[in-house]
């Protein structure tokens, strides 16, 4: 198996993120009453209930690289997650960021921001 290390992000309601992530294309693989897990192709979410989570107040985060950005931000953005700056869901473009990659970013209904990064080949 090969090594590897999994965010583990925040969860009010494991009906919700399951819904909201699944509208891009992530599916479930694991829940029972206080963690869940959600896979897309290679890449894993797991989610730990967090009841009293203040989204307005949360600095979670975690880098999802992946080869193709454009496609993963393409698909959120069908799924109805809107550019904007301030407000819960919402992405920020795909674009070179100042250390050199593309990425853009989603922040999730919990707050959470989500960079999504181009891999390097």
């Amino acid at each position: 198996m090969t090594d590897r290390a999994v965010p583990n992000l925040p969860s009010r309601d494991f009906d919700e993120t399951v819904a909201f992530y699944g509208g891009f294309g992530f599916e479930l693989a694991y829940r029972d009453d206080g963690w869940l897990i959600l896979r897309s192709g290679e890449l894993q979410l797991e989610f730990f209930l967090f009841a009293d989570l203040v989204p307005e107040e949360s600095s979670f985060m975690c880098s999802v690289r992946v080869d193709e950005v454009d496609e993963l931000y393409r698909q959120i953005k069908e799924a109805g997650v809107v550019e904007r700056s301030v407000g819960r869901p919402r992405l920020l473009p795909v674009q070179v960021q100042l250390w050199g990659q593309r990425a853009g970013v989603l922040v999730d209904p919990e707050g959470t921001q989500l960079h999504l990064i181009e891999n390097v080949a």
